[in-house]
């Protein structure tokens, strides 16, 4: 038996953006000027908003012993996760500034591990809106399933 996954996302350029996730989208191209990527001169930045309204932002990390860099969606989340225990992620902004020293051309997506991280905090909580954001075009999912189906959860142990 053949099946298919779709994926249901909105597109907007970034001036059409609703407020709540234009905000995030300015927060998370900030925080590209916090990453320390010396190594892949590829920037990217987050931002999240709690349930509690508060604004948190990250960067990725790189090291000359690359598998122990961390991207930016990992440290916003786990920054939140240790600040704000228990408290939910209502949405997240992810942008990048590319080799050429611009915002990317087209939206830029978790890799696989952040999608598991954002996976579990979503499972824990609720469906987390994600906003990933290109030069002009942003995609916008309502939940993180959509980027990560058949995903692996507690309740897969």
């Amino acid at each position: 038996m053949n099946r298919q996954i779709k994926t249901n996302f909105q597109e907007y350029t970034f001036d059409e953006l609703p407020a709540l996730d234009k905000q995030l989208a300015e927060k998370a191209r900030e925080a590209t000027q916090t990453s320390y990527s010396p190594f892949s001169h590829f920037k990217v930045g987050a931002a999240l908003m709690l349930d509690n309204g508060v604004v948190l932002t990250g960067s990725n990390q790189e090291n000359a012993s690359f598998t122990t860099g961390i991207c930016a969606e990992r440290c916003t989340v786990f920054y939140a996760n240790a600040n704000y225990p228990g408290v939910g992620v209502k949405a997240i902004a992810i942008a990048a500034i590319d080799t050429s020293g611009n915002f990317s051309d087209e939206p830029i997506s978790p890799c696989g591990a952040c999608r598991q991280v954002l996976s579990e905090i979503e499972h824990r909580h609720h469906p987390m809106r994600t906003i990933l954001c290109g030069r002009e075009k942003v995609y916008i999912f309502e939940s993180v399933s959509d980027l990560l189906p058949f995903q692996f959860t507690s309740d897969s142990l």
